[in-house]
């Protein structure tokens, strides 16, 4: 393990030292599913109505700075406490590094008023129905086409997500494809409902006649996950250089789609990028999570919110949010082109004021 300038690396440091000072090409996927339709199974939204419009809202505010497609925007509250979208994070990120970017749609029941390219254009539906993404093998293709022709241009991707009860279907994937995942994946808010989240999952899985373990990658997509799982695992197989995963415990799910895909796959050319707030998640286990899977490295990014006078900020360190939109791993780029934490905060204050 590094401690380096607010970078923590947990497993083999060789990819991270190697991309330094190189050129990145962001990349943020937005999906949805009727998942999140469940009352208090998310927090990626100021309320359960409106989390259909959070990966939306997320693109509108890091293009347009500006929401276009509601009139409130994407913010985890909890007793009447909130926290910004973790998209304005990365906004800042791409301000600061003015790193290249694209908007990935892999499937939303509300798009956004931005320029994207369209991987898939049906969004996914609840899992507890077992019937949750339609076709996630053209999904995947598609998206391998996408990374092999981007990461032509570039010296590699950072690939991050916003995708409201995300954790949930990550939780529906790691437990199909038969890991120990339960009380495991990280939420939103403060309160992770755990046992919602499991209960939703086993809901769907038995309407499967296939056993826990039994699932390949996409039949375990295809029943309890996300339109964002193949989608991001085919860009991290379709790209032609390093990839990192810009997320947390939905990372460790597209980390399982993989392996599970490809069992001998050389996890070296990819890592996890993400924020401390996820890694000291209490009521969650990313390393555990990834330790199951394989030899993956982990960087954790620690911006020190609890320097910064913005209170919603400060509410990061109190379990709000935590990740999301690509926060991570877009801070991690930052740091590997050279800009240090203060630089980051300030810059991320600065997009929120």
């Amino acid at each position: 393990m590094i401690n380096l300038n607010g970078l923590k690396t947990y497993g083999n440091a060789n990819l991270i030292e190697n991309l330094k000072g190189k050129k990145p090409f962001f990349i943020c996927t937005i999906a949805t599913t009727a998942t999140c339709k469940i009352q208090n199974i998310s927090g990626a939204g100021a309320n359960t109505e409106l989390m259909v419009y959070t990966p939306a809202g997320d693109c509108e505010l890091m293009i347009h700075g500006e929401l276009l497609c509601c009139d409130i925007p994407p913010q985890t509250v909890s007793n009447g406490a909130s926290a910004p979208t973790p998209a304005m994070i990365s906004k800042g990120m791409i301000e600061l590094t003015n790193m290249p970017f694209l908007i990935a749609n892999a499937g939303c029941e509300v798009n956004p008023d931005v320029p994207y390219i369209l991987i898939n254009d049906k969004a996914g539906e609840d899992i507890r129905t077992g019937l949750a993404v339609d076709n996630p093998e053209k999904i995947f293709e598609n998206s391998k086409i996408i990374a092999k022709e981007i990461s032509k241009t570039c010296d590699y991707l950072v690939v991050g997500e916003s995708i409201p009860a995300g954790t949930t279907t990550a939780l529906g994937v790691l437990t199909a494809l038969g890991y120990d995942a339960n009380f495991k994946v990280s939420g939103s808010s403060p309160e992770n409902p755990h046992e919602l989240k499991k209960d939703t999952v086993y809901e769907g899985i038995s309407k499967s006649d296939i056993k826990i373990g039994e699932f390949n990658s996409f039949e375990a997509v295809r029943v309890v996950g996300d339109p964002m799982i193949p989608t991001v695992a085919g860009m991290a197989l379709g790209s032609e250089k390093p990839v990192i995963l810009a997320g947390g415990t939905q990372m460790a799910a597209v980390c399982a789609f993989i392996k599970n895909l490809v069992p001998d796959y050389d996890f070296s050319k990819i890592c996890l990028g993400t924020t401390a707030y996820v890694a000291r998640d209490e009521t969650a286990d990313l390393i555990d999570l990834i330790s199951q899977i394989g030899e993956i490295t982990i960087n954790v990014v620690d911006p020190y919110f609890e320097k910064s006078k913005n209170k919603g900020l400060n509410n990061y360190l109190k379990g709000f949010v935590k990740e999301g939109a690509g926060a991570g791993g877009t801070m991690l780029t930052a740091l590997l082109l050279g800009y240090s934490i203060d630089d980051i905060r300030k810059k991320i204050e600065e997009v929120l004021e």
